[in-house]
């Protein structure tokens, strides 16, 4: 027994610490902006810097998702009507929830791959692999 509990002592010592922090993933807050009948994405680099992901990808979803005809000018996303900054949060955390985080374990450390005309979320942390379709 006092063998099994050093072993154990051992492998505890050689484990990297986990931050201390609950969630070390938070998405940015949108900064959004109205100006006339269009809605202005201040932070739209920012925030696709951070969940890594190409400003394409997100545009083609937060335009789909919000109905809106949209382009990414001068760093900044313009969606051309009127959208409520809680609104372009909710569509965005769904897009994080659908096509970042892991569905396995959870974390943000994935990669989108495409394989056979399919693409699939690759988690880099737990080696997890599921199928986006088309």
């Amino acid at each position: 027994m006092e063998d099994y509990e050093k072993l154990l002592d051992e492998a505890y010592s050689s484990v990297k610490k986990i931050d201390s922090k609950h969630e070390r993933f938070e998405i940015p807050k949108v900064d959004v902006q109205i100006v006339g009948n269009k809605t202005i994405l201040s932070n739209f680099i920012q925030i696709i810097s951070y969940i890594r992901r190409t400003p394409e990808q997100v545009c083609k979803f937060l335009t789909k998702e919000l109905a809106s005809l949209g382009k990414i000018e001068n760093d900044r996303l313009i969606l051309n009507r009127k959208i409520s900054t809680a609104q372009v949060q909710d569509k965005l955390n769904l897009y994080v929830k659908k096509y970042v985080l892991c569905s396995q374990c959870g974390k943000p450390d994935t990669e989108i791959i495409k394989q056979d005309n399919l693409q699939f979320i690759h988690c880099l942390a737990c080696g997890a692999k599921h199928s986006l379709g088309r």
